[in-house]
């Protein structure tokens, strides 16, 4: 097979061979589809699938690579037949992003459409894969005994805001076609397993987008529109809103877009990772870099895919969600037959950790939207549907670290063998580190460990060392008293051949950092 390689840059001169939409031609919101034909429907949802595919392995080498700058427009982006298949192969982890909306799916099919949030948290804390951020946090606490909604609540996961339920929402979208209240349900039911608040309305918003893209032909619109899922008062809904205002103010300049995102949105708040740091996984900035992709792509499929990549962070899954709903939006049979080269090829492969390959889950997906389609009140016709199609409302108001801002990050760099202290002034504090063995050929290990605060023992936590179970972070506690405060952690089963690693510890306050620490506490 010839294997074809050229720059995606030079490629933007030929979008028009591919068959791109442009912007002007698309319908505008009085035109909403709300009557599909079957065939069309089907079509729609396989564009869904089929764009986050080709999206997440498009962006996969540059995920995370660069961080608080976005991608140059001389470093090449490369795309040719057989990428997908050697990407499948070789790097079957990539995908995770899909294997985790077909946890979801899977227990949809097994379970019912009404299936019970007990259900979703089982098969996703006990699923064979890895997980990492407020994915992995939430698995944790699922395995000890802390259940949705709480596993993803704030106070018990750090990472309560990161991106992990926007990735992985898609699915929800896609089985409730112009069912965007529908989808938010759904979303709160499988979305607080592990995340809240902003990152809660991550894949809220993404879920909304996608059961708009069904109905409209008009990108701004299904951004705009989407959005109205979105309490106007949290921080994720003013930056999406900043970014389509700066859409109107820089129409043609994504990148100044991009540095206006950067000034007031990239601080971080609650994720450890990216405290301080020019790391960030937040779900409402990359939010925001998948709606950069949507406006200046303007229904392009290249420019979208391009875009939502260069923008930088988790330039895998921001182009996989937004090439997923410009996907649904043209359905299958219009995504350039360029980004499809090589898609029959692995149609058929099954996802690392599922049963599910593409062809089985544009099929499942589609009779599960059947299904939501008659559930809500539509009509499902020998050839057609009549969707129930159903405006935007706003899921309840809730926020992260309501009062809590990170005003220190200190080295320790130690090993807990028994006990460990150190004293800090604040509200709130994290500690990061991990268990491990000492060799790799030694059975897995599982510390007790209590952490006591200002001499009362608050909790008991375990600290395995395998990776799937691990905890995420040794300890962390907020909403203290302002005001000095000791912590000493106590390992209660400590073992020679294993170790608790403590890399560094974050300090909290109820008001920011003025960005001089004259006092540092050690």
């Amino acid at each position: 097979m010839l294997v074809k390689r050229i720059s995606v840059h030079v490629r933007a001169m030929m979008l028009a061979v591919f068959g791109c939409v442009a912007a002007c031609n698309i319908p505008d919101r009085a035109q909403l589809k709300t009557t599909l034909s079957k065939d069309m429907l089907r079509d729609k949802i396989k564009g869904g699938w089929a764009g986050q595919t080709i999206g997440v392995t498009f962006g996969g080498p540059t995920e995370f690579h660069f961080q608080g700058s976005y991608i140059h427009d001389n470093h090449p982006l490369e795309w040719y037949d057989g990428y997908l298949r050697t990407t499948m192969e070789n790097h079957p982890g990539l995908y995770d992003d899909i294997y985790m909306d077909l946890t979801f799916v899977d227990v949809l099919e097994r379970v019912g459409l009404d299936a019970p949030v007990d259900s979703f948290a089982a098969a996703f804390a006990t699923a064979a894969y890895p997980l990492w951020h407020a994915n992995q946090a939430a698995r944790h606490n699922i395995l000890n005994g802390i259940n949705p909604p709480e596993s993803g609540h704030w106070l018990n996961n750090p990472h309560a805001d990161d991106i992990d339920y926007q990735i992985e929402s898609d699915f929800a979208g896609l089985m409730n076609p112009g069912m965007p209240n529908s989808a938010s349900a759904l979303s709160d039911r499988v979305g607080h397993i592990m995340n809240y608040g902003d990152g809660w309305y991550g894949g809220v918003y993404v879920g909304a987008m996608y059961t708009l893209a069904f109905v409209s032909d008009d990108v701004q619109y299904i951004v705009s529109e989407a959005l109205k899922t979105i309490p106007e008062a949290s921080d994720f809904y003013q930056c999406i809103a900043d970014v389509i205002q700066w859409h109107q103010t820089h129409p043609d300049d994504w990148k100044q877009n991009w540095f206006e995102i950067q000034k007031k949105w990239s601080a971080e708040v609650g994720c450890p990772d990216g405290v301080f740091a020019a790391y960030n996984i937040d779900a409402k900035i990359n939010a925001a870099y998948i709606v950069l992709g949507l406006l200046y792509g303007g229904g392009d499929f290249t420019q979208t895919l391009e875009i939502a990549t260069r923008a930088g962070q988790d330039s895998d899954c921001n182009p996989s969600s937004a090439a997923g709903i410009l996907g649904t939006m043209l359905g299958y049979s219009r995504i350039p037959d360029y980004w499809k080269m090589g898609l029959t090829d692995i149609e058929d492969m099954k996802f690392m950790h599922t049963k599910f390959s593409l062809n089985d889950v544009y099929e499942i997906s589609y009779n599960h939207a059947l299904g939501m389609i008659d559930k809500n009140g539509g009509t499902v016709a020998a050839d057609s549907v009549a969707l129930p199609y159903t405006a935007p409302l706003p899921v309840r108001y809730e926020k992260s670290f309501e009062g809590t801002y990170p005003i220190a990050k200190r080295s320790i760099n130690s090993v807990l063998d028994d006990t460990f202290s150190l004293a800090f002034e604040g509200t709130g504090l994290v500690v990061r580190g991990g268990a491990a063995k000492r060799q790799s050929t030694l059975p897995e290990y599982v510390f007790e460990v209590e952490l006591h605060i200002d001499g009362d023992q608050v909790s008991t936590f375990k600290m395995p060392t395998d990776f799937n179970t691990r905890r995420y972070e040794v300890c962390w506690v907020y909403g203290l008293p302002k005001g000095n405060h000791d912590v000493r952690l106590v390992v209660t089963n400590p073992h020679d051949d294993y170790t608790i690693t403590l890399r560094n510890y974050i300090v909290y306050s109820d008001t920011p950092s003025e960005g001089i620490d004259q006092h540092p506490s050690h």
